[in-house]
């Protein structure tokens, strides 16, 4: 975990010192990189026998998790913008 916070840290440095450099191709290095990351996840997934075996298993609990995450999203956006529109109401 202290390598993950000291690379972000770096990062936020070197960001700081070349803020006046045109950078503008680092969207699209960032965009390669998140790709390729995701194919190499999807590769270390369909190699892993327990977790191809047990899809069905983990489709039914990230289903869950994210109607779940979803319900409490729109709730509490509901009860935000209530709480800010309260005078607007009067």
């Amino acid at each position: 975990m202290f390598i993950v916070i000291l690379f972000m840290l770096s990062g936020i440095i070197v960001g700081y010192l070349l803020r006046h450099k045109n950078l503008s191709w680092i969207s699209k290095a960032i965009t390669i990189l998140i790709w390729t990351l995701l194919f190499l996840l999807g590769i270390e997934v369909g190699g892993n026998k327990e977790i191809t075996n047990n899809l069905h298993l983990i489709g039914v609990d990230a289903i869950i998790i994210s109607l779940g995450a979803i319900t409490g999203s729109i709730i509490g956006a509901k009860l935000l913008w209530n709480w800010i529109n309260k005078d607007k109401k009067s």
